[in-house]
């Protein structure tokens, strides 16, 4: 990202937990996976305040995680839904140009990739990527053997959606 952007990032990921006192010290959270996620009532309710307070999380289904991520992501905002994305939105559009919406990286049953987003204030604080696999296109090269195009797509939806969540202001 620092590469691409010029906008200063850790060397190395940091995992936190929702409930870490050091949360508010990263302004973005990247979550994915294969199966269940389940938050604590303390931890639903941490994220809740940081997404709130000015953070940004962007949940990438990796497969498997989509329902227990809705059911999650509706128990800390029951008051919003998970509104889909059109193409038209900006995050689509800078710095790369995604005319269709979000890629997709990769392959499971042919449904379409979708962008789905959860906005307090007019700031979308929230990004759910889903059938699309983003994350596929980050691995090391050999893990899934993507081509070189493919990757590089998954890397510039990558940029984009960090540098709208760094950049948005509410409306």
């Amino acid at each position: 990202m620092q590469e691409r952007t010029g906008i200063p990032t850790a060397d190395r990921e940091v995992a936190v937990r929702p409930t870490d006192p050091s949360l508010r010290d990263y302004p973005f959270l990247y979550m994915t996976g294969h199966g269940n996620v389940r938050f604590t009532a303390d931890e639903r309710l941490a994220l809740r305040r940081y997404l709130l307070g000015g953070g940004f999380l962007h949940a990438d289904d990796n497969y498997g995680l989509d329902e227990s991520f809705r059911e999650e992501i509706a128990r800390i905002f029951p008051d919003r839904e998970l509104a889909e994305l059109p193409p038209e939105h900006p995050v689509f559009h800078s710095p790369y140009e995604f005319e269709d919406g979000l890629p997709k990286i990769h392959e499971h049953d042919g449904a379409p990739p979708q962008a789905f987003g959860i906005f307090h204030q007019g700031r979308l604080v929230v990004i759910y990527t889903y059938e699309t696999d983003l994350g596929d296109g980050w691995e090391d090269p050999g893990v899934h053997e993507d081509p070189p195009e493919v990757r590089e797509e998954a890397l510039r939806m990558g940029v984009n959606i960090f540098v709208f969540a760094m950049t948005q202001a509410a409306s």
